[in-house]
C-alpha cells in the first residue's frame, strides 16, 4: 500500500492518517541475506567478541552449525523495514525527527549466516503525548524455511514535518548522504501473507550452549563492564546498520535540534549491552527475549570519548524451567541510559 499523501499536510492531518493505519501489515518485497562477514562487521560495531560471532570452530563446541549473529544483529534490516514503514505507510515524518524509546527482541532461533530473512511488517498502536506521536511497530522474521527466527516491538516517538528552518535545512542538504540514483531491488517476496492473521509465533527457548542452571544463584552480579564510544564507533555503527539519522554522527544537526551532542543509536548501545549478557551466559542464542526502554542517550563528543558502564544481575531462577531473568544498568556517568532492561535466558 503506497500512500499518496500531501507533503503540507498538518500534524492534525498527520496524527489521523497514522490512526487509519493501525492494524495494517505488509511484507518487505525482498529477503535479506545474511553473510558471513556482515555478522563479523555488526559483532564489530557492537563491540562484541563473542567467538560464536567470529569463528566457525568456536561456534560448533557449543552446537552452531555456523557463525550465528549477534542478538541486535536485526537492527540491520530493521532499518530497511522502518525506512519503508515511514516513506510510504506512516507518512509524514522526517527521519531525523524519530527516536527509538522501547524495544522488545524475542527470539525462535538463532541468525545465522545464509539465512534468508524474510520481515513481515504492521503498526501496532498509535497515541499522542505531550505534542509527540508515539507509535509501536512490530516485525515478524522468518527465514527461507518459513520458520520464525524474531519477533520485534519497536516503541518510537516522532514529531510530524512542519516548514522547517531554512538554516536547518542547509545543515541536513550538506550532511545527509547523496546518491545519484537510488537503484531499486528486484521483488523477490510476494505478499501480502494469510498468516497476518496468525497469532504470534511461540517462544520456544533452547540452552544451547549456555552455562549451568545450578551454578547461578539470585542475587548473582554479573562483571562490571565499560565500553568507550567515540564519535568514529557511532560512524561506524551508522554505514553498518545503514541508519542515515545525521543525529548520530552530526554535532551541527544534533545541536539544531537541541541536544547537547551527537548521541548513540540506541540498538548500538542495546547491542553493547547484549555482549555483556552474552559473556556470562556463555552462549548469546541462550538468550531468548531481551527488552530495553531508553530514557536517555549516550552523548559522544565529537573529539574525545564517551563511557557507558554496565553493571547486572540475576534477578529470578526458575529451577522447573530452568530459565532466569537478568537485570542491566547502563549508566553514563551519573546519568542512566536503561530504564529497565533485561535478557530472559534458558540456562543448561
Amino acid at each position: 500500500m503506497t500512500q499518496q499523501i500531501a507533503t503540507k499536510m498538518t500534524p492534525e492531518e498527520i496524527a489521523a492518517h497514522s490512526k487509519s493505519v493501525v492494524g495494517y501489515s505488509y511484507t518487505v518485497d525482498d529477503y535479506y541475506e545474511v553473510g558471513r562477514e556482515e555478522i563479523r562487521k555488526h559483532a564489530r560495531a557492537v563491540q562484541d567478541d563473542h567467538p560464536v560471532h567470529w569463528d566457525e570452530l568456536k561456534a560448533a563446541e557449543l552446537g552452531h552449525d555456523s557463525l550465528i549473529a549477534a542478538p541486535t544483529f536485526i537492527s540491520v534490516l530493521g532499518i530497511i523495514a522502518q525506512r519503508r514503514l515511514f516513506e510510504e505507510v506512516v507518512t509524514g515524518y522526517d527521519v531525523w525527527q524519530v527516536m527509538q524509546t522501547d524495544q522488545r527482541l524475542v527470539f525462535h532461533q538463532p541468525i545465522k549466516v545464509g539465512d534468508r530473512l524474510i520481515c513481515d511488517v504492521s503498526l501496532e498502536s498509535f497515541r499522542q503525548s505531550m505534542g509527540t506521536d508515539m507509535m509501536v511497530t512490530k516485525n515478524i522474521v522468518w527465514n527461507q524455511h518459513d520458520e520464525p527466527v524474531m519477533t520485534t516491538f519497536t516503541s518510537v516517538v516522532a514529531r510530524p514535518s512542519v516548514e522547517a528552518d531554512p538554516a536547518m535545512l542547509d545543515k541536513l542538504e550538506h550532511v545527509m548522504m547523496k546518491v545519484d540514483n537510488e537503484p531499486r531491488t528486484a521483488q523477490t517476496v510476494f505478499g501480502p501473507f494469510a498468516r497476518y492473521s496468525d497469532p504470534d509465533p511461540q517462544v520456544e527457548p533452547k540452552p544451547y550452549g549456555a552455562v549451568d542452571f545450578d551454578s547461578l544463584t539470585v542475587g548473582q552480579e554479573l562483571p562490571a563492564v565499560t565500553k568507550v564510544l567515540t564519535l568514529g564507533n557511532l560512524v561506524n555503527y551508522a554505514g553498518v546498520a545503514s541508519d542515515p539519522n545525521p543525529i548520530h554522527f552530526s554535532p551541527e544537526v544534533a545541536g539544531a535540534i537541541d541536544l547537547e551532542q551527537p548521541v548513540a543509536h540506541g540498538m548500538q548501545t542495546m547491542g553493547l549491552a547484549a555482549g555483556v549478557v552474552s559473556s556470562f551466559v556463555g552462549d548469546p542464542a541462550a538468550i531468548y527475549e531481551f527488552n530495553v526502554r531508553f530514557t536517555s542517550p549516550v552523548y559522544v563528543p565529537p573529539v574525545g570519548y564517551a563511557e557507558v558502564e554496565f553493571t547486572g544481575k540475576v534477578r529470578s531462577l526458575d529451577p522447573e524451567t530452568r530459565r532466569g531473568v537478568i537485570a542491566l544498568v547502563a549508566k553514563q556517568g551519573d546519568r542512566k541510559i536503561f530504564g529497565r532492561a533485561q535478557a530472559l535466558v534458558q540456562f543448561a
